[in-house]
């Protein structure tokens, strides 16, 4: 039924992950698919955003998540999953969706928890934004 499970992880937030992960590896097993380990990394290359930093912050913050992601899956994914470590830049739902279609995931696994943020109330959670734009199947475990 489903051959590309997609997680979007915040390695920076436990909440994104502790309870979304179990349901994801267990999909796989389940549909012998592969997991796909989506993180958003914020778009520093805006020139308004990109101005604060220093020159070549970019590739820095990239090469940090790369190598993050790379031990998160060591630590937390079992080697009979297949796995593929994926850094996409924006807003983080735009950015999951996108990161979806180049993908052609099938199904969407992602967290939802109740730490509301300004953020939240401004423009909703991102799981519900995923929900209501992905043109793929999303499960959301709280």
């Amino acid at each position: 039924m489903y051959s590309k499970i997609m997680l979007p992880v915040d390695l920076n937030e436990e909440a994104s992950w502790s309870k979304a992960l179990p349901t994801a590896l267990a999909l796989c097993r389940s549909f012998d698919a592969s997991l796909h380990l989506v993180t958003v990394l914020p778009d520093y290359s805006m020139p308004i955003v990109g101005s604060y930093f220093p020159k070549g912050f970019a590739k820095k913050a990239r090469e940090a998540i790369a190598k993050a992601q790379r031990a998160f899956i060591n630590a937390n994914v079992p080697e009979d999953v297949r796995t593929q470590s994926v850094i996409v830049d924006g807003s983080p739902w735009e950015a999951i969706i996108n990161a979806a279609k180049k993908i052609e995931v099938d199904l969407i696994v992602m967290a939802s928890h109740n730490k509301l943020k300004f953020a939240d109330y401004v423009l909703g959670p991102n799981a519900e934004h995923v929900v209501h734009h992905a043109k793929v199947s999303v499960m959301i475990v709280r």
